[in-house]
């Protein structure tokens, strides 16, 4: 039960690096703690009702990895661009 508190406690401190930072590194890093957090908990579910949760959670795992790539070229490609990162002048790409 302790591993599903740890779960919480990490998902809250991600939701709260998203809502509060303003550089795109730090909430990229906070998604990543939330992606964490979520798969804390299905390995913790998994244990709790004697399931197989750990295949499971080496796909989001995966996932994650792939997402990272993805992410870090984005943001090094707009800092290129750009010379900042900060998510308030993201806000001027759509036009």
């Amino acid at each position: 039960m302790s591993y599903l508190y740890a779960s919480v406690l990490l998902f809250a401190l991600g939701v709260y690096g998203v809502l509060t930072r303003r550089t795109a590194i730090l909430v990229f890093l906070s998604i990543e703690l939330m992606l964490n957090a979520a798969n804390l908990s299905l390995v913790g579910f998994a244990r709790a009702l004697g399931l197989e949760g750990q295949v499971a959670a080496l796909m989001v795992i995966a996932i994650a990895a792939a997402e990272v790539a993805v992410g870090l070229g984005l943001i090094v490609a707009i800092f290129r661009h750009r010379e900042s990162t900060a998510v308030d002048d993201l806000s001027e790409l759509r036009g």
